[in-house]
């Protein structure tokens, strides 16, 4: 098991990019706290947001957040100023058609699990299905996920949702897209992953990021976790990426 480094011992001068996740990671008890609100305005270099949050929702925060973009949906799509009605980044060549394959997937899964309810903002997904997994215990998640690749199709979770989705689509292939279309000038070898969760795994994986962070309250999760942050900050959720912006 690695063990994380210090946020002393981060390279701050290599860095020319953030991409942050969202829940637990910017949010301060599920909210934007002032501090964080300020800590993206101040922060010396760009920010990106990958959230497992709807399209429906980031394509908002995209708009109002001092951010140079988002993406939504665990890599599905990206907002930007410059780009507000999205930019898809996975191979979907009809989204009505592709909603309708996740809905029979899901419905697959409530025959097994009939406690299961769609997220609250799963009608403003696009690329993705989403729903609660509080009802549900580790090694019942661990069955969705093996159930879904055995159907071709990709699993993962963060800190409030279950997501079904494409096999290969998740937060790292995403950013990676983004970089290429949007950031051509940045080097994936400069930019900060910073998040909280398992469904943040993706960006931690040292051959694709090798700068990442985490905040404290990730280590709930480190036994879970093939790829684990280089970095940890001291304090949890909002408060970890302010110590973060204050580093740099």
């Amino acid at each position: 098991m690695m063990t994380s480094l210090p946020l002393s011992q981060l390279p701050i001068a290599s860095i020319q990019l953030i991409a942050t996740d969202m829940d637990g990671t910017l949010t301060q008890q599920e909210q934007f706290t002032p501090a964080v609100l300020a800590a993206l305005a101040q922060s010396p270099v760009p920010i990106i947001i990958s959230t497992g949050r709807s399209a429906g929702w980031v394509s908002g925060l995209a708009h109002y957040l001092p951010v140079a973009g988002a993406i939504a949906e665990n890599g599905g799509v990206f907002f930007s100023p410059e780009q507000p009605q999205g930019d898809f980044l996975g191979a979907i060549a009809d989204i009505t058609a592709h909603r309708h394959d996740l809905a029979q997937l899901f419905v697959q899964l409530q025959q097994r699990w009939p406690q299961l309810e769609p997220s609250a903002d799963n009608a403003f997904r696009l690329t993705d299905w989403t729903f609660d997994i509080t009802a549900l215990s580790g090694s019942e998640i661990e069955y969705c996920a093996a159930y879904c690749q055995d159907l071709g199709w990709g699993f993962t979770y963060s800190t409030v949702q279950g997501h079904l989705k494409l096999l290969e689509q998740d937060k790292a292939q995403g950013l990676k897209t983004v970089l290429q279309r949007h950031f051509p000038g940045v080097d994936p070898q400069v930019v900060l992953t910073i998040g909280d969760s398992p469904n943040d795994e993706p960006m931690f994986n040292p051959e694709m990021f090798p700068l990442s962070v985490g905040v404290a309250n990730i280590t709930a999760y480190q036994a879970e976790m093939q790829y684990f942050p280089r970095y940890l900050t001291t304090a949890a959720e909002g408060a970890g990426f302010c110590e973060l912006i204050e580093q740099l």
